[in-house]
């Protein structure tokens, strides 16, 4: 039976969820006899190289699961209705339609609401596996204090931690990380909000579509960079909003009329997204000028605000403000993990109760062992030292970036290369997503204009090169190889 099993022992899956799985495919594809047994536990452990305990809790699983059969000093025995039915399955035989098969509910009909699969512009899940990974949005896990973050684990699981965050608190957040960033982190840009002003979302994500569900319906327009995040698109359209792209230029999104119709208008000043520009304080103020007399509400997505490394970074909107116009959101997934989802927004008073009302009919509130543990790397001083060591990382990459570029891809014109990321432009000709699938076969991962691409003018001769995953020494090597590949879709 050990012929059936392939174990990774570099797979994510530990050794006994491999095992299990291996046995139920077995058990359900009809491969294993009824009337024999299975191995025993020492035998089989043998033969694949694991301890026999591992075999053990898998065969008492899948009896509990009933996929075996316990027989007292004759062994485990497939359970036969699994083999039944994995039988049928075999032999291609019809099921039998019933009444209730008639009957089902036709779901596609039924819904309401019909979101389907979004573009994702973040990349492979496997990115890791790739020699060259190019992605954004995600960290080299070298760059991490992993044990200062295990230490504020273990401080938050302490007897006074659990107390304070056991108990179901729907109608507040940690007091400690708000109180962390009320201190550290938004005063660095320029950001002054009381505790009533400010909400945890579970990533700026659900910070994103608390504000949609709040401020749009179907007689709404909804205006975003192209190209830009499209996911906030996306969301706008679940709430049956217009959704209206609004064209960008050296100086991020262009303030004119274009913007006379919007309701509600989501950017990315500090960093847009992709490009990576920043908004010059003459075109916020403007902005600010233009939200009053067209009487249009504004999100502000400081998505990269811990990766404005610049010594004298432009405020934020909402630090020029006055109105309460802006609606301020941010996340910390940049720096500490993407699957943390840790996000939060800034608004006045009256909408962040609302928004808080909703989200406790969604999810009551983000886990507050979670809050915890990051309102502790935060008071703690390790937020801040990490950032200052991705400051001289990503400033070293960049500019090792920089030259690469300017050595093997010379006809490309590169966007200021800032935070963890460049825009690069290739020569008109070159279809960017045919480049990013024969790269991917050579291991260089990438992504292309067309998962920022939300109307229908968007060039597709865009690359976005992230720096944020990728070891130095294997940048210069990455983008001759990307210059090679370019080379051979010209030829």
């Amino acid at each position: 039976m050990s012929a059936l099993f392939h174990l990774d022992r570099g797979s994510q899956a530990t050794l006994q969820q491999q095992v299990r799985e291996h046995l139920v495919n077995a058990i359900l594809g009809g491969f294993l006899p009824l009337d024999k047994p299975l191995p025993s536990s020492r035998s089989l452990a043998k033969n694949l190289h694991v301890a026999r305990n591992t075999i053990t809790l898998v065969y008492d699983e899948l009896v509990s699961d009933g996929y075996l059969i316990s027989s007292e000093r004759r062994g485990y025995y497939v359970n036969d209705q699994f083999f039944a039915r994995s039988l049928k399955n075999i032999l291609n035989e019809p099921p039998l339609t019933t009444d209730a098969d008639i009957n089902k509910v036709n779901w596609l009909e039924r819904l309401k609401v019909k979101t389907g699969p979004q573009p994702n512009a973040s990349q492979s899940h496997s990115w890791q596996s790739y020699q060259y990974p190019f992605v954004y949005g995600q960290l080299d896990t070298s760059l991490f204090p992993i044990n200062n973050w295990r230490k504020c684990w273990k401080d938050a699981v302490s007897v006074q931690a659990i107390r304070d965050w056991s108990s179901d608190r729907y109608d507040s957040d940690d007091p400690l990380l708000i109180e962390q960033l009320q201190q550290r982190i938004l005063p660095s840009r320029g950001i002054q909000a009381s505790s009533e002003e400010i909400l945890i979302t579970v990533g700026s994500q659900q910070a994103i579509y608390l504000l949609a569900q709040l401020l749009l319906d179907n007689k709404s327009c909804f205006g975003i960079e192209d190209p830009g995040y499209v996911s906030a698109g996306h969301i706008a359209l679940v709430f049956n909003a217009r959704v209206k792209s609004l064209q960008i230029d050296g100086d991020g999104m262009i303030v004119d009329q274009q913007l006379n119709e919007c309701d509600l208008v989501y950017l990315t000043p500090s960093h847009q997204c992709p490009t990576a520009v920043t908004m010059p304080l003459a075109r916020r103020l403007a902005l600010l000028t233009t939200a009053q007399q067209q009487d249009f509400i504004v999100i502000e997505d400081d998505y990269e605000m811990e990766m404005s490394f610049d010594t004298h970074p432009t405020p934020a909107l909402k630090s020029l403000d006055k109105t309460e116009r802006v609606l301020y959101i941010g996340s910390l997934s940049k720096t500490l993990a993407p699957g943390l989802r840790m996000g939060f927004m800034v608004g006045p008073k009256a909408l962040i109760q609302e928004a808080r009302n909703l989200r406790q009919l969604m999810l009551r509130h983000p886990p507050l062992n979670n809050q915890r543990a990051v309102a502790l790397f935060l008071a703690q001083g390790y937020h801040d030292a990490l950032l200052r060591k991705l400051a001289r990382v990503f400033q070293e990459r960049g500019e090792c970036l920089a030259q690469a570029l300017k050595q093997h891809l010379p006809d490309c014109i590169s966007s200021p290369i800032s935070g963890s990321s460049c825009w690069l432009k290739l020569p008109e000709h070159i279809d960017a997503g045919q480049l990013k699938q024969r790269a991917a076969k050579e291991g260089l991962l990438l992504i292309s204009a067309n998962s920022y691409h939300f109307g229908n003018h968007l060039p597709k001769n865009f690359l976005k090169i992230g720096l944020s995953a990728i070891p130095l020494e294997k940048i210069e090597p990455g983008i001759k190889l990307l210059a090679k590949i370019k080379a051979q879709l010209q030829a």
